[in-house]
């Protein structure tokens, strides 16, 4: 049974079909659902930086979240959205334990394929050491 669904969200294409299938699943199984992005802090990270960081994506992705609180007033799903700073593979696995998820569902691709290629695959990160089931949709 699922009662807390974890969805990925960085603005991409296949973070919204993430979104989508995540807001099906939830409606299905009344489920909470959860959807979190993470913003990379600059490199070293500093507190003062890290700090302007957040803003900056929580301005960025509430934006963003508007369109999908319309999709979930429609399908019926109360929806919390959260922004955090941090590597996004160990945001999603920490979130995910911390918040006792049943599933965490994120897109294939996220928005860079140089960033990907250079850091390394985020889903396959979360795939390997998530504490629960993980859904990847293409």
């Amino acid at each position: 049974m699922l009662r807390k669904i974890l969805a990925a969200y960085d603005s991409s294409d296949a973070s919204e079909d993430a979104f989508r299938f995540a807001l099906d699943l939830a409606q299905k199984y009344a489920a909470e659902l959860i959807v979190l992005s993470v913003a990379r802090p600059p490199e070293p990270a500093e507190s003062v930086e890290t700090e302007a960081v957040l803003e900056k994506a929580t301005e960025f992705y509430q934006k963003h979240f508007a369109q999908l609180k319309e999709l979930s007033a429609k399908a019926g799903v109360a929806v919390r959205f959260e922004v955090r700073v941090g590597h996004p593979a160990e945001a999603i696995i920490h979130m995910a334990h911390e918040e006792s998820a049943d599933l965490i569902v994120m897109g294939h691709r996220g928005k860079s394929f140089i960033k990907r290629w250079l850091l390394g695959s985020i889903s396959k990160r979360v795939v390997s050491y998530a504490h629960c089931a993980v859904t990847i949709v293409r």
